[in-house]
């Protein structure tokens, strides 16, 4: 009975960890990195606004870490830890970079 649970558990681990792989991470890096630069080039650095990103920001690192880096780091793959990064890479940095684009096109777009 313990293995059978165990091995449901873990299907159902690796199945929620590649949904926030692929899907909610680069959602929401993409929305994230939006309005972070929203934030940097509206030029009102108000102490909510700032204290808002900054946890937005921390928000961001921990799932990174959490979600994708350790969730990756735990299947049992070869070379683990260069697959990690790139996860990390490919669900969160390149979003996140992706957001900070798509606000900087429409900032320019509009003048």
């Amino acid at each position: 009975m313990a293995r059978e649970l165990s091995v449901e558990s873990s299907v159902w681990h690796h199945r929620f960890a590649t949904l926030v792989r692929t899907v909610l991470a680069p959602i929401l890096c993409l929305w994230s990195g939006f309005f972070s630069a929203d934030f940097v080039l509206s030029g009102a650095y108000t102490w909510p606004r700032t204290s808002r990103i900054f946890v937005l920001t921390i928000t961001l690192v921990i799932l990174g870490y959490e979600f994708v880096y350790k969730a990756q780091r735990t299947r049992a793959i070869p070379d683990a830890e260069a697959r990690a990064w790139q996860a990390v890479r490919h669900a969160c940095v390149i979003p996140y970079v992706l957001g900070v684009g798509l606000l900087l096109i429409v900032v320019f777009a509009r003048r």
